[in-house]
């Protein structure tokens, strides 16, 4: 028999799931090659702690341990082109990657909407190398304003956070605390860190019950957060912030208000988009007429699609679907459903819930930290889930370590 090429593109969570799960099966004559710019997995939903000193550790895993003990053949390389007539996917240098079945994992990017000067000034959150930057940044920005005069130590203390989603409230609150302490450290009055949300919707977290975003809301002002609604941006300008009807100085905008799919499923002719940019999938996350082309994760046009979880449920599937298609059998079908929603807003402190039951403070906290953990434990063997889940309350405030990437596969060695 022939062997089949099953190529992945793209180590976020779907991607990493689909792999796993296919990889699992040891199908026979059935070569399966992931393809990420990336040699580590990037866990998201810890990145916000990087930020605010915690180690890196947690975010990074390396490709080389999720998939030690497999089958899988893993290529770092950048995607630039798909051609789904010819079944081939073109690299970074021109190296030519044919294929029997592809699966698109390749999640989204920030949308600054062509707001003039932000993408230019602000600072995103979607990656380990951002969130190191924005560390980088404030340790830069708190020590060289020692020597500034009144004026300056205020701008400098002023962080502006554009949008009051999952990201912008998360980051808020971690830096709430983060801030005084790194104020003190670097010698500067911790009463001139101040701290704003702004969100262009008439409350913070609209996708969820308005008694959670009302509760978060309580929470963030505990902190020291001061919330603007119902404000959007026009431009940013080096220092200066120009809303609608306000302006602010600011050396730091942390941009969280929005996200588009990778410009690669736009340029990729053949694919069918709805209005957001998403491509357009069957129940099987196939993209007709195309029958061995699946899309997943963020750009797929499912419900709950831009989530870690909803990523996941559609790796599992699409591996379940190649199984079959493979091995021969009735092909399952992908069923959207709503997932327990876990938001936390400081150290200790979280909302965790679902449709009936929502639990704050500790509790919440608690339940946060069993998701990551239950993550950790569906990717690598026991030990080293706990290494990487422990990780996370390892703090390294050396401002050389931010640059050393390579240092998240050190826990691993």
């Amino acid at each position: 028999m022939k062997e089949k090429k099953v190529v992945i593109v793209g180590a976020g969570f779907g991607g990493v799931r689909t792999t796993l799960d296919l990889a699992k099966w040891n199908l026979r004559n059935v070569k399966i090659i992931l393809i990420s710019p990336r040699p580590h997995f990037e866990y998201h939903a810890a990145l916000y702690r990087v930020v605010t000193g915690s180690s890196p550790l947690e975010v990074c895993v390396p490709l080389r341990e999720i998939f030690k003990k497999t089958n899988v053949e893993l290529v770092e390389d950048t995607i630039q082109s798909v051609d789904l007539r010819q079944q081939r996917l073109i690299g970074q240098e021109g190296q030519v990657y044919s294929y029997d079945y592809v699966v698109l994992s390749l999640g989204s990017e920030t949308a600054f909407f062509h707001i003039p000067g932000l993408e230019e000034h602000a600072f995103g959150l979607k990656s380990i190398h951002e969130a190191l930057a924005l560390k980088r940044h404030f340790h830069e920005v708190f020590t060289t304003c020692q020597r500034g005069s009144a004026d300056e130590k205020v701008c400098a203390a002023h962080v502006l956070i554009i949008g009051g989603g999952a990201s912008g409230v998360e980051i808020a609150g971690q830096l709430g605390i983060y801030l005084k302490a790194l104020a003190e450290q670097h010698g500067l009055d911790e009463e001139l860190i101040t701290i704003d949300l702004i969100e262009a919707a008439p409350r913070l977290l609209p996708f969820l019950p308005p008694g959670v975003s009302a509760k978060v809301k309580r929470r963030l002002h505990k902190l020291g957060v001061k919330i603007f609604l119902n404000r959007t941006v026009v431009k940013q300008e080096v220092e200066e912030v120009f809303l609608k009807d306000l302006e602010m100085k600011t050396k730091t905008l942390i941009w969280t208000a929005g996200a588009k799919p990778n410009q690669l499923y736009v340029q990729t002719e053949g694919l069918d988009l709805d209005k957001k940019g998403r491509v357009l999938v069957n129940s099987q996350l196939l993209t007709p007429p195309w029958e061995n082309v699946f899309v997943l994760g963020d750009a797929a046009a499912t419900p709950y699609s831009g989530t870690a979880l909803t990523a996941l449920d559609h790796g599992r599937v699409v591996a379940q679907v190649l199984e079959k298609i493979l091995g021969r059998g009735n092909l399952p079908t992908y069923k959207p459903k709503t997932h327990i929603f876990s938001i936390p807003i400081g150290p200790g402190w979280a909302a965790s819930g679902g449709k009936h039951l929502v639990v704050y403070g500790w509790l919440g906290w608690l339940v946060r930290r069993w998701l990551d953990l239950r993550f950790f434990l569906s990717i690598l063997p026991p030990r080293k889930a706990w290494l990487a889940f422990r990780s996370g309350k390892q703090l390294v405030e050396s401002c050389p370590f931010c640059s050393k990437v390579d240092s998240c596969t050190g826990l691993y060695g």
